[in-house]
């Protein structure tokens, strides 16, 4: 292919060894700051605090909203995110990472708590309709956001874990199911179904404010 480079055969070589070495280098660096989160896991429990605030940092945001479409309310969204990372520092935790992701245990511990909160009851809370998620932005107006949220907490558990996890929180199929502890194709058929009861509860949910607008 450089069959006709005019630079001579040690310079080219050296070059050549130069610009691996930097890439190697650019590599390696790359490598340092996008640290798993198991590696950031295994630094926290030796006591790095940079690390205990770097997962935290990546983490505690998509908890905070999973909590928040689960449960409906802000307080409660911000104690589960914190309360999964109490137990993540506990000696006694039980995460293991020879055994899976620590996302994926993450949200495990996330959803017990959800379902804690919701068997004590609703919680009575006005939610900040200023509120916007990053994946729906400014198409969704307050009363659609609240609809929506209204919506949610309308479908049964299973189907609304599918929703937020694949719909709202962008997750895969495969990542979703390693969340809720179920079959990739348990997660299709689930989502398929909360899919179509959200469309005729939002349908509902929004034919007043619909109707207000066409006035």
């Amino acid at each position: 292919m450089f069959q006709n480079r005019s630079v001579p055969v040690p310079a080219w070589n050296y070059l050549v060894s130069a610009l691996n070495t930097g890439l190697g280098a650019f590599l390696v660096h790359r490598t340092e700051m996008q640290r798993s989160d198991e590696e950031l896991y295994r630094l926290m429990k030796k006591g790095d605090r940079d690390a205990f605030g770097e997962l935290y940092e990546r983490r505690s945001p998509a908890l905070r909203r999973y909590a928040l479409h689960m449960t409906g309310s802000p307080t409660a969204a911000e104690e589960v995110a914190h309360e999964v990372f109490v137990q993540l520092m506990r000696s006694s935790t039980n995460f293991d990472d020879k055994r899976g992701k620590l996302e994926a245990w993450m949200y495990g511990v996330a959803r017990n708590l959800v379902r804690v909160i919701r068997r004590k009851g609703p919680v009575e809370e006005a939610v900040d309709q200023a509120y916007r998620h990053d994946i729906l932005g400014d198409l969704i107006t307050a009363e659609s956001l609240a609809a929506l949220r209204a919506s949610l907490q309308e479908l049964p558990e299973l189907y609304r874990d599918a929703v937020v996890l694949c719909d709202l929180e962008e997750k895969s199929y495969e990542e979703a199911a390693s969340a809720m502890g179920c079959p990739v194709g348990t997660v299709r058929s689930r989502l398929h179904r909360a899919r179509g009861l959200l469309a005729a509860k939002l349908k509902r949910q929004l034919a007043p404010v619909e109707m207000a607008a066409a006035r």
